[in-house]
């Protein structure tokens, strides 16, 4: 049994991708023991995107899939309902993300597993939640941020909106599904009674973007795209050095506006001197400090807005993170062994007083666990479990 915070505690991750198999994972970087369900054969999806190493599975699948025991089970076999039941039976939380009608044709609903386990807590992601119209259409992260309201207002002004460069609806609403999680199981420890987490991808978008609807009710006007400006923030942007690198610099306070106009040497925009007023002149304002930023490459601009107390960062590819030394003293990534080579990946976010997050067990192979699991979770037979691998059950 791991000593983390979340030791004793075991997960069932019957989700595909991103979303609820991340939930799955940040469970088990604190001490969880994840058992995830893959179609036989082929295994999550995730396993096959590109780039791919040698043995024919994605590069990525080292971080997507760490943390976690395989066991192979076709949920379209008759026998995988009772086959995930069992499973469930020993379960503190399943993670799913089918969509409501898959999960009731595969009978591996709440109400079907909690027959199973009566305090069991399920937290299902789904595009568009249980209920409601949209409840039955499928989805993925990209038109989640599209019927979130977070795709329509990121790009420039002029052009066609874009997306972010990651998924974020799934990377989000993972981390979202993780905590609610985490609240669902509290409360089932104070009742002693089952608990399902209805977690839509758009939901934690939407919740995120505090500003999106209240401004809308307040003035009658949506948001439109504003390119790198902040709606509210004035200068806030990405700036080009001398050197061709780009930085990010955010004046967010009034402090951090008064030590950048100072570093600046400019004291005539001190007059600016609200948020307001700055946004009001945000064009002068905004040329001002790219002028400032392009008379100076990188490394030396950054060593005179660190002394100035300015907050401001260079916008990071993922060998200037890999390279930081920052990054390398936190740990933030780190070298983990497998295969023929050490593979740099990201560790579990935040550091804690009185224990520590975890990469565990290396990503597994397709179904490697699936006869220890059935045999010393579900209580299976050698017998029972040869004869379901023959008829292609697991």
């Amino acid at each position: 049994m791991s000593d983390g915070p979340l030791g004793g505690v075991r997960v069932l991750d019957v989700s595909t991708i991103l979303a609820g198999p991340l939930a799955s994972s940040l469970l088990g970087e604190f001490g969880a023991e994840v058992i995830k369900i893959e179609q036989p054969g082929e295994g999550d999806p995730a396993r096959l995107y590109p780039p791919l190493e040698d043995d024919g599975v994605s590069a990525a699948w080292a971080m997507l899939g760490r943390t976690k025991q395989s066991v192979t089970i076709d949920l379209h076999a008759p026998e995988a309902s009772a086959l995930v039941g069992r499973l469930a039976a020993t379960a503190d939380i399943v993670v799913t993300n089918f969509r409501p009608g898959t999960l009731r044709r595969f009978r591996i609903d709440f109400d079907d597993l909690r027959a199973y386990r009566p305090d069991l807590v399920m937290v299902h992601v789904s595009a568009f939640g249980r209920t409601g119209p949209y409840a039955d259409r499928p989805g993925f992260a990209r038109v989640a941020e599209a019927f979130a309201g977070l795709t329509y207002r990121t790009g420039d002004p002029e052009r066609p909106p874009v997306f972010a460069g990651y998924p974020v609806a799934d990377g989000v609403t993972g981390i979202y599904a993780a905590f609610a999680a985490m609240l669902a199981l509290r409360q089932r420890d104070r009742t002693g009674e089952a608990q399902l987490a209805d977690i839509p991808l758009y939901e934690p978008l939407l919740r995120m973007m505090e500003d999106f609807v209240v401004e809308y009710a307040a003035t009658g006007e949506t948001r439109e795209r504003q390119g790198n400006q902040n709606p509210h923030i004035s200068p806030n942007s990405l700036y080009r050095t001398r050197d061709g690198r780009w930085l990010a610099l955010p004046a967010s306070t009034e402090q951090m506006w008064r030590r950048l106009v100072k570093v600046m040497n400019a004291p005539e925009l001190a007059v600016h001197d609200t948020m307001t007023a700055r946004l009001d002149h945000r064009d002068e304002i905004e040329a001002r400090v790219a002028e400032f930023v392009g008379a100076h490459e990188l490394e030396s601009l950054m060593t005179l807005l660190v002394e100035a107390g300015v907050a401001a960062g260079p916008v990071n590819s993922a060998a200037d993170i890999c390279a930081d030394p920052h990054i390398r003293a936190r740990g933030s990534v780190v070298e983990v062994a497998g295969g023929e080579r050490p593979r740099l990946m990201q560790s579990p976010a935040g550091r804690f007083s009185g224990f520590e997050g975890t990469i565990g067990s290396r990503a597994p192979g397709l179904g490697e666990h699936t006869t220890e699991v059935l045999r010393e979770v579900a209580g299976l037979t050698g017998p029972e479990i040869e004869d379901l691998r023959h008829r292609g059950v697991v």
